[in-house]
Order: C-alpha cells, then sequence, then structure tokens
C-alpha cells in the first residue's frame, strides 16, 4: 500500500507543479497581450482568472502533500484500518468533486467554443472565448488524468487486506 500512496502523492505534487507553471505562464501571456493592445486582449480575462485558481490551488496542493503523506504513511503502520476507513472516505469525496470539476470545464470549454464561432467577429468576444477554450482544456485534460490516478489510489485502498 505505501507504493500506492507514495505513488499517488508523488504524481499530485508533480500535477501541481504543473498547474502552477502553466498558470503563471497564462499570466505572463495576459500582460504580454495587454502591452501589446493586441485585438484579441480580452483572452487576458479569463487566462489570468483561471490562473489565479490555478496558482492557489497548486501551491496548496503542493505544500500539504509531504506533510499529508508522512502523517498517511505513519497511520499506515500505526492504525492500517483507520487510514484505510479515513483515506477511503476522503477519496470518495475527492472523486465526487470530479464530476462537478469536469461539467465546468467542459460548460466553459462549449461557451468558449460557442463565443469563437458565434461571435468572432466581436475582438472582445473572440478573445473571451479563445481565453476559455485554452484553460478549460487544460484544466479538463489534467482532471481527467488525476481522476484516474485518484481512482487508482482508492481501489488499492479498499483491496487492503482487513
Amino acid at each position: 500500500m505505501i507504493n500506492h500512496m507514495s505513488s499517488y502523492f508523488s504524481a499530485e505534487k508533480q500535477e501541481s507543479l504543473i498547474f502552477m507553471a502553466v498558470g503563471l505562464l497564462a499570466i505572463g501571456l495576459s500582460a504580454w497581450l495587454c502591452m501589446n493592445g493586441h485585438r484579441l486582449k480580452s483572452m487576458a480575462w479569463p487566462l489570468v482568472a483561471i490562473a489565479l485558481l490555478q496558482v492557489a490551488v497548486g501551491a496548496s496542493v503542493y505544500l500539504r502533500t509531504d506533510t499529508q503523506l508522512s502523517t498517511l504513511s505513519a497511520k499506515l503502520v500505526s492504525n492500517p484500518a483507520a487510514l484505510q476507513a479515513e483515506e477511503t472516505t476522503r477519496m470518495q469525496t475527492v472523486m465526487n468533486k470530479f464530476s462537478i470539476y469536469k461539467a465546468v470545464e467542459m460548460l466553459l470549454l462549449i461557451l468558449g467554443v460557442g463565443m469563437i464561432a458565434f461571435l468572432q467577429r466581436h475582438d472582445v468576444a473572440a478573445g473571451i472565448g479563445v481565453g476559455l477554450v485554452l484553460q478549460a482544456a487544460f484544466t479538463l485534460t489534467l482532471d481527467i488524468f488525476a481522476e484516474v490516478r485518484g481512482a487508482d489510489y482508492l481501489s488499492a485502498l479498499r483491496a487492503m487486506p482487513g
């Protein structure tokens, strides 16, 4: 079980770095678009709004992961049944939230595509649409990977003896 746990939390930490890096890149791109007066500079609004969430969530996950893994590893040794019960409950909640996250991301993706398709002659709307598509597609992709990783970890928890 320790290998499953270590693998899961290591990947979570790595993905948090990707989230932060892309968030910072989106903020940098937004600044460049605005400073250069690009006609699609309105894409900066969704880029920055979602980037701030990416940086905050990424930093939160990154900063708590080592302590979380250490605490859970100690509990695995001292009280495996309690670890299994508590961590299974936590992970079921995490897994249920993915349905909400993915629905919101797909809605933003569809909204962005719609804005590009139907309002492409309006620079502000088209720019917002492009920003939504970029951020929603990226975030959805990472959440799909995280959901698969979480499902594997949850399966390992459920398979623990006892």
